[in-house]
Formats: C-alpha cells, sequence, structure tokens
C-alpha cells in the first residue's frame, strides 16, 4: 500500500471578475455545496449573449471578455472589495476606474474603460458587466466550484516547455504542496479533510485551454502549455475540481488529510 500523502495548502486565491486579475487571501470560509467564495461573481459579456439574470444557465466562457482570447486583460490589476461591491482597475499604476458595481453607472464605468482599453477587433458588440444572481457563478466548468492546482505538475511543464511557469497561469482557487506530479489527476472521487472539518470531493480534471499560455505578470502569450501537456501527457489536463461536500474554514498552511 502506498503512504498517504502529506498535503498541504499553499495558497488561496479568488477571481471576483472573470478574466481579470487573481486576489490571494489567507483565509476562506465555503459552504456546503456552494462555490469558492468571493470568486467569478462578475463577467464582462463581450457583445450579445443572451444570458439571463432572472433564469441564469451556464455559458461558453467565448461569451465573455476573458485570457484565452484576450490577453491584454492580464494587464490590468484589479482589486474587489466585498464589503463596498466596489472593483479597482489599474492600468500602468494608474487607477483607471474605481466603480459601486451595484449602481448602473459603475457597471457602465467598467465596461466603457475596457471598450477602450482592448482593441476594436477582440469585441463582438458592447461589453456589458453582468452580475451572477445567487447561486450561479461565471466558472468556465458547470462544475467549478473550486479548483485545485498541484504545484508540483506545474513544476513539471516547467521541464516540458524549458521555462519559468507561473502557477497562476492556471487561475486556480487551492495551491497545494506535498503530491506527486500529476497525482491529482488521479485522485477523482477521493475526499480531502481540512484540520477545521471542512471536506472536499475531488470530482473532474480540468482541461486547459489557451489561457495558460499568457503570463499573468506581462500579459505576453509567450508560451504554449496545452501543446506541450498533450506532446508529453496526451492529454491538456492539469489539475482538478472539487466539491465542497462538508462547510469549513480553509487557511493558508493547511493540511489536507486524504480519507476514504
Amino acid at each position: 500500500m502506498s503512504p498517504t500523502p502529506q498535503i498541504h495548502l499553499a495558497a488561496l486565491y479568488r477571481y471576483p471578475v472573470k478574466g481579470l486579475s487573481p486576489e490571494p487571501l489567507e483565509t476562506a470560509d465555503l459552504e456546503t455545496s456552494g462555490y469558492f467564495p468571493g470568486d467569478r461573481l462578475y463577467a464582462i459579456e463581450n457583445g450579445p449573449s443572451g444570458f439571463d439574470e432572472a433564469a441564469p444557465r451556464h455559458l461558453s466562457k467565448l461569451a465573455y471578455l476573458m485570457l484565452m482570447r484576450d490577453e491584454a486583460l492580464a494587464r490590468l490589476r484589479t482589486r474587489y472589495d466585498e464589503a463596498g461591491h466596489r472593483l479597482r482597475i489599474e492600468h500602468d499604476g494608474v487607477v483607471a476606474v474605481d466603480a459601486d458595481l451595484r449602481e448602473a453607472e459603475g457597471r457602465a464605468a467598467v465596461a466603457s474603460f475596457l471598450k477602450g482599453f482592448l482593441p476594436a477587433e477582440a469585441l463582438r458588440g458592447e461589453p456589458r458587466l453582468l452580475t451572477a444572481p445567487e447561486g450561479y457563478r461565471f466558472t468556465d466548468s458547470r462544475i467549478g466550484f473550486v479548483s485545485l492546482i498541484n504545484r508540483a505538475s506545474v513544476r513539471a511543464i516547467e521541464d516540458f516547455v524549458g521555462a519559468p511557469v507561473d502557477p497562476l497561469r492556471f487561475r486556480g482557487n487551492l495551491y497545494v504542496e506535498g503530491l506527486e506530479p500529476w497525482a491529482e489527476l488521479d485522485m477523482s472521487g477521493r475526499v480531502l479533510e481540512a484540520p477545521g472539518g471542512l471536506r472536499l470531493k475531488l470530482t473532474t480534471r480540468t482541461l486547459r485551454c489557451a489561457a495558460t499560455n499568457v503570463d499573468p505578470q506581462t500579459g505576453m502569450r509567450d508560451l504554449a502549455i496545452p501543446r506541450a501537456l498533450m506532446q508529453h501527457l496526451g492529454h491538456a489536463d492539469c489539475g482538478i475540481y472539487a466539491e465542497v461536500i462538508a462547510g469549513g474554514t480553509l487557511r493558508a498552511g493547511d493540511a489536507l488529510t486524504p480519507i476514504g
């Protein structure tokens, strides 16, 4: 019998606006059957998509502005104040937008800035900031409640591409250490338990797209990660989704114990 891996949570991140910059967290309170807190609360519609906030249904990420196609977004630095529902966008160290997303005027200010920032050919119509209704998030996958990235797998990709790879290219919520490279891909159905009793059931491997080719610091499309994965592994998976089956608090540095 192989020994139980010693897994620890190295970092937590949320992405309040789909396609915009990550925000590190020290702690996060997760609810049973819920999404990762503060994650993918908003998205910028790229022309009319048919999304209905009164009756939301999952749409392809192609309906929104996102890094797979709009790498210039990575040059922006954003910060979301959850208490005040305010989004601040900085470009080249200058605050370009500071808006209350509860107000139509604030949402319009964000859309107007992005319309001027992105090349005209990137837009299929007027951009519009959308707000996720209760019980819905703008995740790439219908089951993307929580995403987990194994940093050892990212280091293996560095060997594939012959260059440093920032783990933030993978836009995960939980970054873990202690697993062998690619071990997460074989853990579907396993449960991870945190010290406070929170339990995550690992579900489905994450298929990577061209968003991972974009350097999250520079906005340059400088690597070909899905192609490298296919060449070396025969698939383009890295990371795994999880479902919260028992709520609780996660803290950076927590040990995550496989059970069952």
